[in-house]
């Protein structure tokens, strides 16, 4: 008889981006391990980002229960649209930011504790308490952020003896905007209780990296476990296999916001445009998602826009097209205290498209002991301005010759199939 295990998830399709890919896959994948995933996620959800072509890769036989949930985001979008991009994650910086975008963060951080889904916390805990009962019901996985859902594992972990993981897909007070938020002192003290009584309480914490691992070790005393999120070979099947750009293509898939800005990128092209005229008739920059006015303004300054196309969201499966025949791929890190930690859900699906990543970030951060361990590109520190010109040169002289490529038959231990095969095997030893 199959394990049954209660995946309790905001981000589910249509929601789009990458908050909804790692639990989307691993409900594909855990039935092959004998695990009957059963889906919770809110009924009428304000995604940021909509993808409606994911609602195709939900398994038929998925069970999936919606309930609703109060999303003050709406109430907040209809007196200012400037306020949007805070859902997303897209904080400016203190100077540029409007009135209502100052006020809706003071009002994000001190008053939804820890995020603006808070209300769902007490109709979830009420409902999947009974439906846990009578269903019987083995394993609790929540996923964050929004991490109020962890306080929903929390208070059924307080009711019931039942397994709970409590999954980090980002940091709570770690992750990057957190300092942002204009947090008072007893908002600040309130979100670190929180988030102390969650990692102490779950029975198994998952996360995504090994330096989040580290820093919530340090936080509760207890070790995590690290799976790492993974690209699914079923997207990829026809990398390697299509003609690519006939242009040295350096595409970026995804939000670009200032702290992921590669200033020294615009810089070393546009130096390489200015005495290399080859190199500006093949040049082309493809920025797919939404990027933060500082791009835009620094692609200006650098007499950049003529080779750049701003390409809108899209869905999932028409940006792997864009990546499978892209002659490089940018992977810009977060320049922020917490650097080390921070894997983008892209790298791997760069990992799948087996083209040249060219990471700008730490030099010596989870991310790019994934890209060197892999093979599948360099990595450059996030003011080496030679060292950048040089990578990009040689990726250049490559694509003129013809042999602008990765050999590796090192990453499919990121598969989000053998992935989920180290999830089924946790499940296992706590029953």
């Amino acid at each position: 008889m199959a394990k049954r295990v209660l995946i309790v998830t905001y981000y589910w399709p249509p929601a789009g981006g990458p908050g909804v890919q790692r639990w989307l896959k691993f409900v594909k994948y855990l039935p092959e391990h004998d695990i009957e995933p059963i889906v919770y996620c809110p009924s009428n959800a304000n995604y940021p980002i909509i993808d409606k072509s994911l609602k195709a890769e939900i398994p038929e036989n998925i069970s999936i229960l919606k309930q609703p949930i109060k999303e003050p985001y709406k109430l907040a979008n209809l007196f200012s649209k400037q306020t949007k991009t805070i859902s997303k994650g897209i904080i400016k910086e203190k100077d540029k930011q409007s009135l209502p975008e100052r006020l809706m963060l003071f009002i994000r951080g001190n008053f939804f504790i820890p995020d603006a889904r808070k209300q769902w916390v007490k109709p979830s805990t009420n409902f999947l308490t009974t439906y846990i009962q009578d269903f019987n019901i083995d394993t609790v996985i929540t996923t964050g952020p929004p991490h109020s859902l962890h306080l929903i594992g929390l208070k059924i972990k307080q009711k019931l003896e039942v397994n709970w993981i409590a999954d980090f897909r980002d940091p709570w007070t770690n992750i990057d905007f957190y300092d942002k938020l204009k947090l008072t002192m007893w908002a600040d003290k309130k979100h670190r209780r929180l988030e102390r009584n969650v990692l102490t309480n779950a029975s198994k914490i998952i996360t995504v990296s090994k330096s989040w691992a580290n820093d919530l070790l340090n936080i509760s005393g207890i070790n995590p476990i690290v799976i790492n999120n993974g690209f699914d070979s079923t997207d990829f099947k026809n990398a390697g296999k299509l003609p690519l750009d006939v242009k040295f293509s350096i595409t970026h898939a995804g939000s670009l916001n200032k702290d992921r800005n590669p200033f020294i990128l615009w810089k070393v092209l546009e130096e390489l445009v200015k005495v290399n005229s080859d190199f500006a008739s093949k040049l082309e920059i493809k920025l797919i998602g939404p990027i933060d006015i500082t791009v835009k303004e620094a692609l200006k300054k650098h007499n950049l826009m003529q080779y750049t196309r701003l390409i809108d969201s899209l869905p999932h499966k028409e940006v792997i097209p864009h990546l499978v025949t892209s002659q490089v791929l940018l992977l810009p890190l977060n320049n922020v205290p917490n650097i080390e930690g921070i894997i983008p859900g892209k790298m791997y699906e760069y990992l799948g498209a087996l083209r040249p990543i060219i990471c700008i970030g730490d030099i010596d951060g989870d991310a790019a002991e994934i890209i060197y361990e892999t093979q599948t590109g360099s990595v450059v520190g996030f003011s080496d301005k030679n060292k950048l010109k040089k990578e990009v040169l040689k990726l250049y002289d490559d694509y003129k010759l013809g042999v602008l490529e990765i050999n590796s038959n090192h990453y499919n231990k990121y598969s989000r199939k053998q992935l989920a095969e180290r999830f089924a095997i946790i499940f296992n030893q706590m029953l």
